[in-house]
């Protein structure tokens, strides 16, 4: 038997589904290994293959990327910029992010790239693409020598206006690798091709950190795959939902800092059409964070000015906006007596109190337990066995105790406190934006979105839940769902009078055979070819995106129709005045041509009654399991629903009707 098999990394579950040919699908969930997140990539392939099938395709999402920026373990880079301009990264906007903070570090990444790593050389391309002066290569070559008696294992070089004429950027690569063969090494040119020097160099900065940190880990990946036995490519999630080659992958592995949550929410996208929404919100709850993405037209809404902790990277992502809410947040109490839970989490090692690891603060999954929501003896199905005993005692004496509250009363409060904090992120992705999110259907997501769903959606006043067959692995679904794709981009800023069409054509078509090179160095050819454009009226600083019609001859006219048409819908009027473009976007897909899932039934044990509180309310609820609702079913709550990878709450006034590939919770009448 050939099986496709998706793995996805999480804070505290490595997350895996495997699916055959006749679309029978097997999932499992192991514990995940934050010293090294691809021992848990090793467990679980040598699991699912422990019955001797083969692997037709095997894909991967990972959050080694965002992790290595957030916790300062990317590589030493070095940054070879225009001289004068050395700064530029330091400057950054100018922009606080906390403006009545006394008392606040940088809020640009100096900590990555300091003042003695950062190199300027002479030479100047014009914003006309001309060059002004030559570049100083010897200056370059100095540079590099300098950067390598500082221990750098990166450079990046990011030079004015490199993104309209991208000569000079490309001289000095080929210096470093005279000067240092093998070093890796990031062209502003070639990783964010666009105006912006702050954010281009940001962006080619940290894909610069990214590339030994990202070799090694995709090294590991593949030595772990033939030691298995599997001999196809390696293909890993990136940020706007896609697949990438291994090679393409540590090419510009800054495109991979996104690549679990947009896994989640291409999954996300795929259950809703299936369930026949056009658009919705998913939340993905997992042991660390909660990530809200936002379906618009059935596919994951995009956006281009993406962010990495506080620091932009500019890369395509799906708008995926992720809080510090997850089934191991740390409740605790501040100085001034309130209850808090978050930011910190006890992720996977040694975990919340009730996995019996040693950790004794109470987390959110704990008060999980005290609450009767999870059943101790089947968590994750029964890759733990959770102790009741240190969850009650942990928020005993750290929370109910000094609060003057019952065991029970203080759980209920934990609870109350993550789902405020989750409802808000759904409300920053909706109501913020002009959405009211009462017309939207509401998904859970991540082992532990089916607990605070209905709480999140009462909240905001969503009357529509749609939950996955296996929500507890979507992202590792998304993964099987997604389709290969690449990308290219191309910077102008001008004027679109200056730009004969035919030298627009040469453009596009220029992208789209770098697009299908990407595709060919992976063994497939697109079936899909999507062309856009960044632009703006002249004078603006700002972009909107425009779509091309593919084939056309005339392009230039194509995207000053659509972008007054886009400012239109956008600011309610346009005006008279010249279109500039600012950069042009090829992207080819291949999309995965394999039928549905087939979940199996799981269930092991019967259905039963256990003692739970919702909402504050003792009560007898009914236990339920997903595998013997029969299509077309429909109960009303109160009820808990379990599964191999999640349960999910269906409290008092809720009902919900059972379907083939996922589970419709309505308010009832």
């Amino acid at each position: 038997m050939m099986y496709e098999i998706g793995i996805d990394i999480g804070g505290t579950f490595t997350d895996a589904v495997c699916r055959a040919a006749d679309g029978s699908t097997r999932l499992l969930k192991v514990p995940s290994t934050p010293r090294d997140p691809s021992q848990a990539v090793g467990v679980a392939l040598a699991r699912l293959l422990a019955d001797g099938g083969g692997v037709a395709r095997f894909l991967h999402g990972t959050t080694v990327a965002t992790n290595a920026i957030l916790e300062g373990t990317a590589a030493k880079v070095g940054l070879i910029t225009t001289a004068g301009f050395e700064d530029a990264l330091e400057i950054g906007r100018m922009v606080r992010a906390a403006n009545y903070d006394l008392s606040f570090g940088p809020q640009t990444p100096v900590d990555v790239v300091p003042a003695e790593r950062r190199l300027g050389v002479a030479g100047r391309i014009g914003p006309d693409g001309a060059e002004v002066s030559a570049l100083d290569e010897a200056a370059v070559a100095r540079a590099v020598h300098d950067l390598l008696a500082q221990g750098v294992q990166a450079i990046a070089i990011s030079f004015l206006f490199a993104f309209i004429n991208p000569a000079h950027e490309q001289r000095a690569r080929e210096i470093v690798a005279r000067e240092a063969p093998g070093l890796a090494v990031s062209l502003s040119s070639e990783v964010d091709p666009a105006i912006r020097e702050y954010e281009r160099t940001c962006a080619t900065v940290f894909d610069a950190a990214l590339k030994p940190v990202m070799n090694v880990y995709l090294s590991r990946i593949e030595t772990i795959l033939a030691g298995q036995g599997v001999s196809v490519p390696l293909q890993v999630m990136h940020s706007r939902g896609g697949l990438l080659g291994a090679g393409a992958a540590r090419g510009r592995p800054i495109r991979l800092t996104l690549s679990g949550p947009s896994a989640a929410a291409i999954g996300a996208a795929s259950v809703f059409r299936d369930a026949g929404f056009e658009q919705g919100v998913s939340i993905d709850v997992g042991g660390t964070s909660a990530d809200v993405a936002l379906i618009e037209n059935g596919t994951p809404a995009l956006r281009h000015d993406g962010r990495i902790g506080k620091y932009p990277v500019r890369v395509p992502t799906a708008d995926v906006l992720a809080v510090a809410a997850g089934g191991g947040s740390i409740a605790w109490i501040d100085a001034a007596g309130g209850l808090r839970v978050g930011p910190r989490s006890a992720g996977a090692d040694p975990g919340p109190a009730c996995y019996g690891r040693g950790g004794v603060l109470p987390t959110v999954l704990d008060a999980s337990v005290v609450l009767g929501l999870v059943d101790p003896t089947r968590f994750a199905n029964g890759e733990l066995q959770l102790r009741p005993d240190l969850a009650e005692a942990a928020i005993r004496r750290d929370i109910a105790e000094p609060l003057g509250m019952s065991l029970v009363e203080a759980a209920t409060a934990i609870h109350r406190v993550i789902n405020a904090t989750m409802a808000e992120a759904v409300r920053q992705m909706t109501v913020a934006r002009g959405i009211d999110p009462r017309d939207f259907p509401l998904m859970p997501a991540g082992g532990g979105g089916g607990l605070h769903v209905a709480a999140i959606a009462e909240d905001l006043g969503m009357t529509r839940i749609v939950v996955p067959a296996a929500p507890g692995v979507l992202a590792a679904t998304g993964l099987l769902e997604a389709p290969l794709e690449h990308d290219a981009s191309r910077g102008f800023f001008r004027s679109l009078t200056q730009l004969p069409e035919a030298a627009l054509r040469e453009a596009i078509a220029g992208l789209t055979a770098r697009c299908a090179a990407a595709m060919a160095a992976d063994g497939a050819e697109a079936d899909e070819t999507e062309v856009s454009a960044a632009a703006s009226f002249m004078g603006q600083g700002h972009t909107l995106d425009v779509v091309i019609p593919t084939g056309t001859d005339t392009p230039g006219e194509a995207i000053r129709l659509g972008f007054i048409e886009a400012h239109r819908l956008a600011y309610g009027h346009t005006r008279d005045a010249p279109v500039r473009l600012v950069e042009l976007r090829v992207v080819q897909r291949k999309r995965s041509t394999t039928g549905a899932m087939r979940w199996p039934a799981h269930a092991t044990t019967p259905d039963g009654t256990r003692a739970a509180t919702i909402y504050g309310q003792a009560l007898d609820v009914p236990i339920l399991h997903r595998a013997r609702l029969a299509p077309g079913e429909r109960r009303q709550g109160p009820a808990i629903i379990e599964q191999a990878d999640s349960t999910t709450v269906v409290p008092p006034g809720w009902a919900f009707t059972a379907h083939p590939t996922h589970l419709l919770l309505e308010v009832s009448p």
